[in-house]
């Protein structure tokens, strides 16, 4: 007969199922020290610089605006028109017609 006071073996699934409860509590951990990371480096980036003003020709109104470190675009007539200008001079460069899908 074996002792009942002594040191038993460990079960075999017991002892994977460690190993998996702290790789997983590790995983966690990177995983929430690369999102506060990432996190710090975006909002510690300056913001961009938007344009005072944007004068659009007679009778459009704008409906979305993006930003590139060398111009900017603005989409009106329901998208069907997109406006690029150069971010130093204000300037339009180029009109783009957008055709619809049939």
């Amino acid at each position: 007969m074996t002792d009942p006071k002594g040191p038993m073996p460990e079960p075999p699934n017991l002892r994977f199922l460690r190993r998996l409860v702290t790789v997983l509590t590790a995983v966690m951990i990177g995983g929430l020290l690369v999102i506060v990371g990432l996190l710090v480096i975006r909002f510690s980036q300056p913001p961009a610089v938007v344009p005072d003003g944007i004068t659009l020709p007679a009778g459009l109104t704008a409906e979305a605006f993006t930003l590139t470190p060398e111009w900017y675009a603005v989409v009106t007539e329901g998208g069907s028109r997109i406006l690029i200008f150069s971010r130093r001079s204000g300037a339009l460069l180029q009109t783009v017609e957008v055709e619809s899908a049939p």
